[in-house]
């Protein structure tokens, strides 16, 4: 198994453009080298919406997507992919790249042995998976494609207004119920819904776009930590 290093960063759901800068801007600031992560993990829908197959998605995002390429000759960097950036090893080819079928990974810390997954795979239902392998499936994407700036402009304007930060009610039974599908793992480290919050053995990791947080390994814990104590 691969080990997660003191001084990793872990960045989830950004959702940019659409729900603040904020991801961008710690892009740049890892170019500049005024932020100096041993490695990066990227937990998901740190896109409002990408994928691969698809040149016009892009434009939506390309200075994120330039500097990633840019980055990952550079930096370890690690993409979980979200429900809302998928088929990305078409994207980023010098990035390792988990799609959700690949979920949960399995890394150490320390001696923990650590599971991790965008945090859309279990407790789901096999209609919303029936779905996500559709949406992923490469022919039905550029199939799509005659018609992509219609579907893509009509999606973005919806994403662009929707709340995505919210409490979720009894979050505690849903954590409980997910680290059972978890392997012997002693720690699961989850993004997807913006909980920021640590139950037991399960870490739902802050929402980049609503709590202006990342998670950060130090002394050998993961900790949460504001976007502006970074620096």
């Amino acid at each position: 198994m691969a080990e997660i290093r003191e001084n990793a960063l872990f960045i989830a759901d950004s959702h940019y453009p659409h729900h603040g800068n904020a991801f961008l801007q710690l892009l740049k600031q890892i170019d500049k080298g005024t932020l100096s992560p041993s490695q990066l993990f990227l937990m998901g829908d740190n896109f409002d919406l990408l994928f691969g197959y698809n040149d016009y998605i892009q434009t939506f995002s390309q200075e994120a997507v330039t500097l990633l390429h840019k980055l990952s000759k550079k930096v370890e960097i690690h993409y979980f992919e979200g429900n809302h950036d998928f088929c990305l090893s078409e994207i980023f080819t010098n990035i390792n790249i988990y799609p959700r079928e690949q979920q949960p990974v399995y890394f150490t810390l320390g001696k923990k042995r650590v599971g991790m997954s965008h945090g859309d795979k279990f407790v789901t239902g096999a209609g919303y998976d029936l779905y996500c392998t559709l949406l992923r499936n490469p022919v039905m994407l550029t199939l799509l494609k005659p018609l992509q700036k219609l579907i893509i402009n009509h999606r973005m304007k919806v994403l662009s207004s929707k709340n995505i930060c919210r409490a979720f009610e009894g979050f505690e039974k849903r954590a409980e119920a997910i680290v059972k599908h978890y392997d012997d793992a002693d720690l699961v480290i989850e993004g997807h819904f913006h909980q920021a919050r640590t139950i037991g053995s399960y870490i739902s990791l802050p929402s980049l776009a609503c709590q202006n947080e990342v998670a950060v390994v130090r002394n050998g814990k993961i900790v949460f930590v504001r976007v502006d104590e970074l620096f």
